[in-house]
């Protein structure tokens, strides 16, 4: 078993933040994502939402794995979060469903707003290998060595979602948003001139990301 722990500061409200987080995906950043979909979302009592979602994954399994162990390199991941809006806090677990007995990964995320009115965001991880045959501890290396490299992948997809909040000038408010297209109407938004080039690329890249056509599963 290996475990992962790190954090992170953002320098927006964590209610900019947590809207960037449930808006993700899609973007540039995660093509590795084919699907997500809510299957249930519900409040609680003390006023916090609570949601479930569905995502699908793919990927490739190393060189070194043995043939025909996996079908397919995809993976259906169950992501459960809560968000407190009072005391402005999301907690999140996601955990891969299949491919269990090679490796699972679960990965437990917090967002909450600190004193500095900034949000930090602190990230676990355990990955777990039940495969046996001398691979058990080379296959949660490498699990440990992906997941750290999409974890850095993912927050460069959230940043880039909180630069286009930003630039739609969006409110909060719109948090239970199930549509990206329906929450920022990125055709029929335009690059200032006074923009950065980085700024354009990002744009660019977004777009050109929101136009291709869904993928088929």
């Amino acid at each position: 078993m290996r475990f992962f722990s790190q954090s992170f500061v953002y320098d927006d409200s964590w209610s900019i933040v947590a809207l960037a987080f449930f808006l993700r995906y899609p973007n540039p950043y995660a093509s590795h994502v084919i699907s997500c979909d809510v299957i249930s979302r519900d409040h609680t009592p003390s006023g916090s939402l609570v949601t479930t979602r569905l995502i699908l994954k793919k990927g490739t399994m190393p060189r070194w794995f043995p043939k025909g162990i996996v079908s397919r390199a995809e993976s259906w991941v169950i992501e459960e979060s809560e968000v407190d809006p009072y005391g402005k806090v999301v907690r999140c677990v996601t955990k891969n469903l299949d491919h269990v007995k090679v490796m699972q990964v679960e990965e437990s995320v917090r967002f909450a707003q600190n004193t500095e009115g900034k949000t930090l965001q602190h990230t676990e991880a355990r990955v777990v290998s039940r495969f046996g045959w001398g691979l058990t501890k080379r296959i949660e290396n490498h699990g440990l060595t992906r997941f750290k490299a999409n974890m850095q992948r993912s927050r460069e997809g959230v940043s880039l979602i909180l630069n286009l909040l930003r630039q739609s000038r969006l409110q909060p408010m719109t948090l239970g948003a199930e549509n990206l297209h329906e929450t920022l109407p990125v055709a029929e938004m335009k690059v200032d001139e006074s923009e950065s080039a980085g700024d354009k690329t990002m744009w660019t890249k977004f777009k050109i990301w929101m136009r291709r056509p869904p993928p088929t599963v």
